[in-house]
């Protein structure tokens, strides 16, 4: 029987009754009289019973194994009962699609890897997610070498479905290839090392057994190395191929372009939370007894900075004026935010000149004017002092709504103080006035984002200073935190999900305490608040 593929013809009981030289080759038993089971793979045994079974030729060809062969058969049903199988070698396009299917998933893992990584900008959570993956898909345990912070480099361990974080202070060049990788540019190569040199820091507590192979592989980024990955497997695994290499390689890239990108956010975020620091409201404290208190809320709830500002500096002693200031600068959003933060700085500058209200105003007016800003502010000061049991005020607008004077009974007045905007004009005109505060009574200073904030039933109305006075008469007698909490919670029902502009309260409120006289009837005395 003359065929170019190997051929077998067995009977309906499953004996070989015919078999050509080629099949001869493939199957070394003596093929003819014995049993397909005995000398064929069980495979294709199974086949032919069930070809026999059901009296029709296969329609789809039967695949399997034989040796290092991948064998095709397909079936021939003869008119007496008996079936040819007809034999082709399909190895190479077993291991082909094999092949194939392996890149899928490797290019299916490497896409999910790197939407999980660069999902998040967390640099831990991004390390993490690192050696988590690199140890379930790449290796038996992975560690991360992070670039040194001073002399010690950050480690992560990712082993047995956890990762543990440390640091250590080690010499990379005590693993090979591992301070080339550090390096990051030019790109090195993923490099495979003697297992027996690796380090004991290198293997994570709790891996049994020995380590049979390691490689060593950078985390390049851009511009500058993000790391470096050490991938190792036991002994009793296949140790890395080139394949293999390369597919780890390209995860690193991935990896280290994500851990890049979380390292560089994480750097912008510390530098823009410092710069923050002193554009943010500060947190206000009582001083010399008497009690102040902030609220604070931008145009956009998104925001944490704008154009309103407040500050409280106490005096360098016990007996000298408190300044207290509320101002709004005209704009929104980080570019006011800006120049709130270099008004605020000036004020601080001037504040030897806080006992001249108008000087102090005049100096910053034309601090502004000799700016390259175009925005103006407007302000108010309040200078404040405790005397015995009233406190004393100076309050100054220099455009600002004037304070507010909440009295024990709960009326309401205006202090009569106005001025003209800061930063508009090279001459300013403001004028002073004082007050004075019993315990338990308030001054408010406010922007006019609580005034003009609109709202209401039909979400167009003002605020209003009206409804202001109405809702400060309520607050008689409560401290100051609770005067601004009250003024706040009432602005932000009426605005409800309108759109409003930054708003800034500040509270000062004389103490309830009263002061007590000196023991030696010489010095002030002390306060018990």
């Amino acid at each position: 029987m003359r065929a170019p593929c190997p051929v077998l013809v067995a009977d309906a009981v499953g004996v070989v009754v015919e078999a050509n030289a080629r099949a001869a080759a493939l199957f070394p038993e003596p093929l003819r009289g014995a049993r397909l089971a005995d000398v064929a793979p069980s495979w294709l045994a199974e086949a032919h019973q069930r070809v026999v079974l059901t009296g029709e030729d296969s329609t789809e060809p039967v695949r399997g194994r034989h040796a290092q062969w991948s064998l095709e058969g397909h079936a021939t049903l003869g008119p007496d009962g008996t079936v040819v199988w007809w034999l082709a070698d399909d190895t190479e396009r077993a291991r082909t699609q094999a092949a194939l299917r392996s890149e899928q998933e490797r290019n299916a893992f490497l896409t999910e890897a790197s939407t999980q990584m660069l999902a998040s900008l967390n640099l831990d959570r991004c390390t993490e997610l690192a050696v988590t993956l690199a140890a379930e898909h790449l290796a038996d345990a992975a560690v991360l070498v992070a670039p040194a912070a001073g002399k010690r480099h950050p480690l992560a361990i990712g082993f047995d479905g956890s990762v543990s974080h440390r640091s250590l202070q080690m010499d990379p060049s005590t693993v090979p290839g591992l301070a080339e990788a550090l390096q990051g540019f030019p790109p090195v190569p993923s490099r495979w090392i003697d297992p027996a040199v690796l380090p004991d820091w290198a293997v994570p507590d709790g891996f049994t057994g020995p380590v049979g192979s390691v490689v060593v592989t950078p985390l390049p980024g851009p511009g500058f190395p993000a790391g470096a990955l050490i991938l190792l497997r036991r002994s009793g695994r296949d140790a890395f191929g080139p394949a293999e290499e390369t597919f780890a390689r390209v995860f690193a890239a991935r990896a280290g372009a994500a851990l890049s990108a979380a390292r560089l956010y994480q750097g912008q975020a510390d530098v823009t939370a410092t710069l923050m620091a002193d554009l943010l409201p500060p947190l206000l404290r009582q001083a010399q007894g008497v009690e102040f208190a902030g609220g604070y809320r931008t145009a956009k709830d998104t925001e944490r900075v704008g154009g309103d500002f407040y500050d409280v500096h106490p005096g360098a002693g016990p007996d000298d004026e408190i300044l207290a200031v509320l101002g709004d600068v005209c704009g929104k959003g980080l570019d006011a935010a800006v120049l709130t933060g270099k008004i605020r700085n000036t004020l601080q500058a001037l504040l030897p000149m806080a006992d001249d209200h108008q000087k102090l105003l005049a100096l910053l007016n034309g601090a502004l004017i000799n700016s390259r800003h175009t925005r103006f502010a407007t302000l108010v000061l309040a200078s404040v002092l405790r005397q015995g049991s009233l406190t004393r005020l100076r309050l100054t607008s220099a455009g600002h709504p004037a304070p507010l004077i909440l009295r024990r009974d709960g009326t309401v007045r205006e202090a009569a103080t106005s001025g003209t905007l800061i930063g508009v004009l090279p001459d300013i005109r403001s004028t002073t006035v004082e007050a004075s505060l019993a315990p338990g009574e308030t001054c408010l200073l406010f922007t006019d984002g609580v005034t003009e904030a609109k709202g209401g039933p039909l979400g167009e109305a003002m605020f209003g200073e009206e409804r202001l006075r109405a809702a400060l008469g309520e607050c008689a007698g409560l401290p100051a935190e609770a005067v601004v909490e009250r003024v706040q919670m009432l602005v932000s029902e009426w605005i409800d999900d309108n759109r409003h502009d930054d708003i800034a309260v500040m509270a000062i409120t004389a103490p309830h305490t009263t002061h007590l006289a000196a023991v030696d009837g010489h010095t002030p005395g002390r306060y018990t608040a």
